[in-house]
């Protein structure tokens, strides 16, 4: 699905001039098939300071991660655009107090993959 698709969660307004609380949520709704390659799907939604502004259903995403290797980077991206919309090297230029990044979601696990990951070191 990697540039395949694109599926855009939008807010209903800009954020406000000054320091805000930003948060993006998926509230899963459709279940992986890792075996065919499809990830978890659900709603996507956006907030500023805890008031939903923005939602819209995300059918798919990647079943695994891509280039995770060096660690995750806000508010730069070196690599390939996210989206044709982008245009690389992106560079954000205001200020970036905090970044948390919670996944305490259940989680997804793909019992054949770690089957075979196991039996490879044998």
């Amino acid at each position: 699905y990697v540039a395949r698709e694109f599926h855009h969660v939008r807010a209903e307004r800009p954020v406000p001039a000054g320091r805000h609380r930003l948060r993006f949520e998926v509230d899963v709704t459709i279940e992986p098939d890792i075996a065919a390659g499809r990830g978890a799907g659900g709603l996507g939604q956006l907030y500023i300071d805890g008031e939903l502004v923005g939602a819209a259903e995300v059918p798919v995403t990647c079943p695994l991660s891509l280039g995770l290797t060096s660690g995750v980077r806000v508010g730069w991206a070196p690599g390939a655009p996210v989206g044709p919309e982008i245009t690389p090297p992106f560079e954000y230029g205001g200020v970036i107090h905090s970044v948390t990044v919670d996944v305490s979601g259940d989680l997804i696990e793909d019992d054949e993959a770690t089957l075979r990951r196991i039996m490879a070191r044998q």
